[in-house]
């Protein structure tokens, strides 16, 4: 009687086993993220520089928005396609003032814009003032006094500026470096002193990821660099020669600068796993999908990779004193810088600087799944904390 009590009791347990395990590997619900803080440079600004020293103006905009839109792009970046997935509103600039509603989150991204601050001006060097400790700086005064405004009261203040809870609950996301890599080079440093300063450079960047996650931020989307020396500025710059040009046709020695800079970069995303025990951090290498773009650009269907799509003249149609909507005199007539530029969708290079919206949308596509991440997650699923 006892061993036949038994036999039904552990079949009982074999047969519930099943159920057991499904359950335990049973996947965690998706993000409800109600923001995105956004934090970087050109390839993420949507707004900012443009709000403080001038409007981007035509032909950029010209492919989506159909107009001027404060980025340096015919159309989207790859932000705006995060929180269009993400089922938000496009991320206000916390620099313009006109017309913004920060609800869902603010972007202190702006164009030009690195890690460590530099020492020149905008108008000496191209480089923004509004380096990223300047953008927590911001963020650490938008995360106070949006609140403070919420309190006074009125509908319109309260539908104008996020939730406190949303602080602590919305995704952040990084998209810096480049131009960190660049500066050194447009000072003509070596490539050994450019690798030099890179660990000054993502300590910086680890001190604003800690103050970020010490006011409540614990989840963290960020974007590692991309081929450097695929941008047709930089190559028309710094005289790229033919002994430096790989298989693709870009610049090698400054592509391998931004892989340095990316491995460094991954190694600080780990160790910041370890300082903040509570965050979610997914280290997402753009530079990979950015790279196969480039170099394979006939069969993803693009045309003329290493060429400005908004340029004029040269072999890269990229001229640095008359850029993407510059003007410029052809027997007689007034010419706009871009309008040859027939068709953007089948380009990769905006203006000699940044990405067309098709590249964007192509790469945001490639990383959404999380098949370029580490840990291997989803943008749905970055809330998660995965081993």
């Amino acid at each position: 009687m006892e061993s036949q009590y038994l036999h039904t009791t552990l079949l009982a347990l074999l047969l519930l086993l099943p159920i057991s395990i499904c359950i335990a590997k049973k996947p965690p619900p998706p993000c409800n993220f109600p923001a995105i803080f956004n934090f970087g440079d050109s390839n993420s600004d949507t707004g900012g520089l443009s709000a403080a020293f001038g409007q981007a103006g035509p032909p950029h905009g010209e492919t989506y928005f159909h107009h001027p839109a404060g980025r340096y792009c015919d159309g989207r970046l790859k932000i705006d396609f995060i929180a269009e997935r993400l089922g938000l509103p496009h991320v206000s600039a916390f620099l313009d003032a006109l017309g913004s509603n920060f609800t869902h989150g603010a972007n202190f991204a702006t164009a030009g814009s690195t890690v460590r601050p530099q020492n020149t001006t905008l108008h000496q060097s191209g480089f923004s003032p509004f380096s990223l400790n300047v953008q927590f700086y911001q963020f650490s005064d938008f995360h106070r006094r949006s609140q403070i405004i919420r309190r006074r009261g009125a509908p319109v203040f309260r539908g104008l500026m996020p939730n406190a809870h949303h602080f602590s609950k919305a995704l952040y996301t990084f998209d810096i470096g480049q131009n960190d890599l660049t500066a050194g080079y447009f000072l003509n440093m070596s490539t050994a002193q450019v690798r030099a300063y890179v660990p000054d450079v993502l300590d910086q960047f680890k001190t604003v990821v800690k103050d970020i996650y010490g006011q409540g931020g614990r989840y963290f989307w960020i974007h590692n660099t991309g081929p450097v020396g695929c941008l047709p500025y930089v190559m028309d710059r710094l005289l790229v020669s033919a002994a430096q040009v790989d298989k693709a046709g870009c610049a090698a020695p400054f592509n391998e600068v931004a892989q340095y800079f990316n491995g460094r970069l991954k190694q600080a995303v780990q160790q910041l796993r370890q300082d903040l025990p509570h965050a979610a951090l997914t280290y997402v290498d753009v530079y990979s999908v950015m790279y196969d773009l480039i170099s394979r650009a006939k069969q993803h269907g693009f045309v003329h990779p290493l060429q400005a799509c908004c340029g004029h003249g040269g072999k890269y149609n990229y001229n640095m004193h008359i850029g993407c909507g510059g003007k410029f005199m052809v027997n007689g007539t007034e010419v706009l810088v871009g309008k040859a530029c027939r068709d953007p969708s089948v380009r990769i290079n905006w203006d000699g600087v940044h990405y067309t919206e098709a590249a964007n949308k192509w790469v945001f596509d490639k990383i959404v799944d999380g098949s370029y991440s580490d840990p291997p997650v989803p943008l749905r699923m970055a809330c998660h904390r995965f081993k």
